[in-house]
């Protein structure tokens, strides 16, 4: 399938295409899916002396890859107060140090690719809709002294100075995030795993996986074969009856993006601050200026629903309008929908399912970073460089519950929103 219609499509950078898969072939390993992680993988296999091979079924970062809020920032979708306390306090540690690992990866490739990227934004605040107190100041502390982050608080009236909005309190700022174009990343990265060697493969969807007496086969819709020692799942919620067993687990949840027509003047009667910003509600919005600060792109809502709303820019535009009333004459320009792929655990799935089959996927929620640390983790793991993936290992492939599951994470939304009202309006 061709690309969405987004903002990230239509201001792609150019590299030399890739092609479709037409002939058999062998590696030493087969990468399934050429979102960020199966791309990351690619390069570091590549650069650490392994033949590789990536099938992709439809285009480079074709799906949340190139289609997310391009927020890259230290952390996990699951808190960091929930990983420490199921797993104590030392091992939350070293998983969010290895976080900081993915972002800096993002940032070194970003400075290294040879097209050019569109710059990075820097820093990312995330404000409250209601009055917290120190919280944030605590939280500050807590997060510099133990996990060495670089976040400072920020008052009220400084958030207000930055978001002309009286629906935001504090906030709390992360100096070491960056935001970027995902797609634009998505494919320096292809470019740069291919001049490594890596032979990536479009449009051409895996659909079937065996195991052989040295290896593993892997079919292609147009019926090519490519024969590896091992194996690597990166499909996320895009996988279709190749491993059902990562497949049960990966919940499909959609979110809407929306971005609008160049109009500087009238964002700025309301956006001053010129890093990534969310809120955090339990459903929250998220969003920042793009095009040399001409245009908005806003993310938010959740849903197990696949396809996006009729009135999507509609939609998003209330959502808008409703924390900035002076941009009541916004217009929106792109309108698109992504899946993303979560588990009920929020972390994602690494390691090895048997042996020579390994996952790396299910990065939902906070996925520029994380994809770009279990990519290069199940790179060292497989050259046998590092055990390092072995710290996800409490993060099983549990059954999702299938449409069941789909239904229940609808209903536990719609029960945040209501939370979140809740709290606004009691304080």
């Amino acid at each position: 399938m061709p690309y969405i219609d987004s903002f990230y499509t239509d201001t792609q950078i150019k590299i030399a295409p890739f092609s479709t898969l037409k002939g058999h072939i062998q590696a030493d390993v087969c990468i399934v899916g050429a979102g960020l992680a199966g791309l990351t993988a690619a390069r570091e296999l590549n650069a650490g002396g392994k033949s590789v091979c990536v099938l992709e079924a439809n285009e480079i970062g074709w799906g949340a890859s190139g289609r997310n809020g391009g927020f890259v920032s230290d952390g996990f979708a699951e808190g960091i107060g929930a990983i420490e306390q199921e797993l104590g306090r030392e091992h939350a540690k070293s998983l969010f140090q290895l976080s900081q690992e993915g972002t800096q990866y993002v940032k070194d490739r970003m400075a290294g690719f040879a097209v050019p990227q569109k710059p990075m934004g820097h820093n990312w605040m995330s404000v409250v809709r209601h009055d917290v107190g120190d919280t944030m100041l605590r939280k500050a502390a807590q997060m510099n002294e133990f996990y060495g982050a670089n976040y400072e608080a920020r008052s009220t009236e400084e958030v207000r100075s930055l978001l002309r909005t009286n629906v935001y309190h504090q906030g709390l700022e992360d100096f070491n995030a960056v935001h970027i174009h995902p797609l634009n990343y998505a494919l320096g990265l292809a470019d740069d795993a291919r001049k490594l060697g890596a032979h990536i493969f479009v449009n051409s969807p895996a659909i079937d996986l065996q195991k052989l007496t040295n290896g593993f086969e892997l079919t292609t819709k147009n019926g090519y074969r490519i024969q590896c020692g091992q194996v690597v799942l990166c499909g996320s919620a895009y996988l279709h009856n190749l491993y059902p067993r990562i497949e049960g687990a990966v919940l499909p949840v959609a979110t809407y993006v929306v971005t609008t027509k160049p109009m500087r003047t009238l964002l700025e009667r309301a956006i001053t601050y010129r890093g990534a910003i969310s809120d955090t509600r339990r459903a929250g919005d998220y969003y920042r200026l793009v095009d040399a600060s001409q245009r908005l792109l806003w993310g938010g809502r959740i849903t197990t629903q696949k396809s996006a709303p009729k009135e999507l820019a509609k939609l998003l535009g209330e959502d808008i309008k409703a924390i900035y009333p002076q941009l009541d004459q916004i217009e929106i320009e792109y309108a698109w929908s992504g899946l993303m792929g979560y588990c009920v655990h929020k972390m994602p799935l690494l390691g090895e399912l048997e042996p020579g089959i390994w996952s790396a996927t299910a990065t939902g929620g906070h996925g520029l970073n994380t994809t770009a640390l279990i990519g290069n983790l199940v790179a060292e793991a497989i050259m046998g460089s590092s055990d390092r993936y072995r710290l996800f290992s409490p993060y099983k492939a549990r059954w999702s519950g299938g449409l069941v599951g789909r239904m229940g994470t609808q209903m536990a939304y719609w029960a945040m929103q209501a939370q979140d009202w809740w709290e606004e309006r009691s304080h």
